[in-house]
């Protein structure tokens, strides 16, 4: 029953980069790094709901000034794609979601979620 349907659909430990994963994308052509949650990932490439991490300082004192935004849903095709990592602590290094949490006082997979529920998003 693990049809290609039921495929990347859960966001756990074991899954990786199943849908509901945090990354962090490195891009080429032009290089580029975008933090967000997996929405898919596929042969064509991969789409995600998140921020370019240029933007990780202005975004997070939105977030705690309680303006509303929202997160991008993004495509970005597979030939643009260096590398795809999981955002997790490294050593005495704290992940980028702990840094969010810190700075706002929010989970960022909570704001992530919500724009995926928004009618229209």
């Amino acid at each position: 029953m693990a049809g290609k349907s039921s495929m990347g659909r859960r966001a756990n430990p074991e899954a990786g980069f199943a849908r509901g994963a945090i990354v962090l994308v490195s891009l080429n052509s032009p290089r580029e790094k975008f933090w967000g949650m997996v929405l898919e990932l596929a042969s064509p490439g991969v789409s995600l709901r998140g921020i370019d991490l240029n933007s990780f300082e202005d975004f997070s004192r939105q977030v705690k000034a309680g303006e509303a935004v929202t997160p991008n849903a993004v495509f970005f095709p597979m030939h643009r794609v260096e590398r795809i990592e999981l955002d997790a602590r490294n050593g005495e290094i704290p992940s980028l979601q702990s840094r969010f949490a810190l700075k706002t006082g929010r989970e960022y997979g909570e704001i992530l979620r919500e724009a995926d529920a928004e009618p229209g998003a």
